[in-house]
């Protein structure tokens, strides 16, 4: 029998397009509408998809030119809003569809964070993933106090004993803590509730947790770490991995290191699924699709993609000179504490680091990362399916897809993917036909 992948919806943000002005989207007067939301959730539990995913951030872009200007104007990552209590009204219209929620170890605290994730994951009876990111977002930086970013591999040593707090915080109650005996009175077994007694490096936390265990004891954790120390970070908190899709080549080499690094580790490589962050324009025929994809890259300014791999790299891309080399502009990125790998990283691993290239040249690679143009497959069902499993054998078959829409974006897209490509993947023995787990941490078990 096939094994089967895994798909989650990401609706993180609106990237940069021009897709929201087709008629059919998601904004204007239905943008925050919460039935906006609640209609997502419906149509992903329809598609029997494993979760729903939101990825963050708390700044409006201002890395490019030092300003929010051309981010405000053109709606680049922005607007975007704490999706916990969003969170809460999808849960109440669904009953399976889990739901990827993101925060900073860069900037929360432990026990808020881990509070927090356990009240959601009771509050949606087992549903809740957690997505743990370090920051490398200037904008984000400045909300909350800091002039500078924190050096790469501080970022992540932080962000490790930061989710081990969470771990131990979420296993301080046991399960069956709690005993409501009328008789006696009593409402809970001291036994069963216990201080963790933290000190560490950035932490102190005494601990325990002051709630029930939640019904999956904790929520499933998912990260992105791409770099040598960020996929040894995944390595250390991560139940999957949430990870851009590249050439075939460099995603089987991602798992072959990340399997080797969990190893060292002493984790089970077959029980840490990689999750392909991937766009799919799905349609009847392969040229309705090929025309929706061209769509993404219509009337993009130069000014919009500018701000979008500024922000993303935590480098301000407007400083570029009229030719350089690709090493030369990841040693100044480098430099700047910002983030190393993401798409400059990817031009490199594709290009080479010592090839001269001219800022013309530059944004016109940028504007297919920025819209995601770059990273949309388009296509029938069968060949959307087609390129899916090539994916999904070529490294490992643990794991899935990530499958991007905007929050902008037609309704119509969505809905083919629940309607097309699903049945298409059920056909094949590739997904699952009814959800078999109670929680999410069940049905994306391997």
């Amino acid at each position: 029998m096939p094994r089967r992948m895994h798909l989650a919806l990401d609706i993180s943000w609106t990237q940069v397009e021009t897709l929201w002005r087709d008629p059919g989207s998601w904004v204007g007067p239905n943008y925050p509408d919460p039935g906006l939301f609640e209609e997502v959730a419906r149509t992903c539990e329809r598609g029997l998809f494993d979760m729903i995913f939101f990825g963050d951030g708390t700044g409006i872009p201002n890395t490019w030119k030092d300003d929010i200007e051309d981010a405000a104007r053109w709606g680049v990552a922005w607007p975007r809003m704490d999706m916990s209590p969003w969170i809460t009204l999808m849960s109440r219209v669904t009953s399976h569809v889990g739901f990827g929620l993101t925060y900073s170890s860069t900037f929360m605290h432990p026990f808020y964070t881990a509070r927090l994730l356990n009240s959601l994951d009771h509050v949606t009876n087992g549903r809740m993933a957690f997505n743990v990111i370090t920051s490398q977002r200037r904008s984000d930086y400045q909300n909350y106090g800091h002039d500078e970013l924190v050096e790469h591999a501080v970022r992540y040593d932080r962000m490790e004993e930061f989710v081990d707090v969470c771990k131990a915080l979420w296993a301080s109650v046991e399960p069956g803590a709690f005993l409501w005996d009328r008789k006696t009175g009593q409402v809970a077994d001291p036994a069963k509730v216990k201080p963790i007694h933290h000190e560490g490096r950035f932490f102190r936390v005494r601990g325990p947790l002051n709630a029930p265990s939640s019904p999956q004891g904790r929520p499933v954790m998912i990260q992105a770490g791409g770099s040598p120390r960020g996929t040894r970070a995944a390595a250390h908190v991560a139940d999957h991995v949430f990870a851009a899709t590249k050439s075939l080549p460099l995603m089987a080499k991602q798992r072959a290191e990340l399997d080797e690094i969990l190893r060292e580790k002493g984790r089970d490589p077959s029980q840490v699924g990689i999750v392909w962050s991937t766009k799919a324009i799905v349609a009847e025929t392969a040229a309705e699709a090929a025309a929706m994809k061209e769509k993404i890259i219509e009337a993009v300014p130069e000014e919009a993609v500018g701000v979008w791999l500024s922000h993303n790299s935590g480098f301000d891309m407007s400083t570029l000179p009229s030719r350089f080399t690709l090493r030369e502009l990841q040693e100044r990125i480098v430099a700047a504490n910002a983030s190393p790998v993401g798409f400059v990283g990817l031009l490199i691993a594709e290009h080479g680091e010592d090839g001269e290239v001219t800022r013309e040249e530059f944004f016109q690679h940028g504007l297919r990362a920025a819209t995601g143009y770059s990273n949309t497959r388009t296509g029938t069902a069968a060949q959307i399916a087609d390129r899916l499993e090539e994916v999904f054998e070529a490294t490992g078959e643990r794991g899935g897809f990530m499958l991007g829409h905007s929050q902008g974006g037609p309704r119509v897209q969505l809905q083919n993917l629940v309607t097309l490509l699903v049945p298409e993947l059920q056909r094949r023995g590739r997904f699952r036909r009814h959800y078999e787990g109670r929680t999410l941490r069940e049905n994306l078990a391997p």
